[in-house]
């Protein structure tokens, strides 16, 4: 079985793993003007990840859990704030940057990433991270979460060799397409998925903008939300 990923809207990731697992990657999807009404409630979780605790990101982390009692795997400060509304934690699922989780077959591993991180009732959620994610065939996906580019993403590309990066291109609260392109090439890699664009109106960055700034021979995929990619 391949690796597929749908996009759901803004930076939220359905991953379906070679080895059968479903992964919700900050599943904001009840609020979210971009995901489809037919993927706001989940059929199946086996594994929800997050890169830190606003609201656009943190979503329906708690429902989705609660429903299926999956795993959430997130920044020790975050899944402590998470115990108190009721995500039940067997001990483990809290790492912190440079750490990682291995967990049936598949490895969390956090990474830097520069930004803030509140929950939605304004407690510190510790600080923002970026999320390898290295299935159980070995395919590996960076979802760089909401950051701006830095230097040491080239150490990333270097440690953990993703095959895609989900890059944010909004502009504004992240980076946007300029500093996104200089992401690919400090990260090395050929294939990058645009994220956390077009869902309000201060998020001008586009897919064309930067297709525009990057080299030949990389892709830039992109989907309608809702639509998968096989990987």
């Amino acid at each position: 079985m391949a690796t597929s990923l749908t996009w759901l809207g803004h930076a939220s990731f359905r991953v379906d793993s070679p080895g059968g697992k479903r992964i919700y990657v900050d599943p904001f999807l009840n609020g979210n003007p971009k995901c489809p009404e037919g993927e706001r409630s989940p059929e199946r979780c086996d594994l929800i990840v997050l890169t830190h605790g606003h609201g656009d990101h943190l979503g329906d982390t708690v429902a989705i859990h609660q429903g299926f009692l999956c795993p959430v795997i997130a920044q020790v400060e975050l899944r402590a704030w998470l115990d108190g509304q009721g995500v039940k934690d067997p001990g483990g699922h809290n790492p912190n940057k440079g750490g990682t989780v291995p967990l049936d077959g598949v490895k969390i591993t956090l990474t830097d990433a520069n930004h803030s991180s509140s929950t939605p009732d304004g407690t510190y959620a510790g600080e923002s991270c970026g999320v390898v994610l290295e299935l159980e065939d070995g395919f590996t996906i960076y979802f760089a979460g909401d950051t701006n580019v830095f230097g040491d993403m080239s150490l990333i590309g270097r440690i953990y060799q993703p095959d895609v990066a989900v890059l944010p291109i909004g502009d504004h609260f992240t980076m946007g397409p300029r500093e996104a392109a200089v992401a690919v090439e400090l990260l090395g890699v050929v294939r990058v998925v645009p994220s956390h664009y077009g869902t309000f109106g201060l998020l001008t960055g586009t897919p064309e903008k930067l297709r525009e700034l990057l080299p030949p021979g990389v892709d830039v995929l992109t989907t309608d939300p809702g639509e998968t990619l096989e990987l």
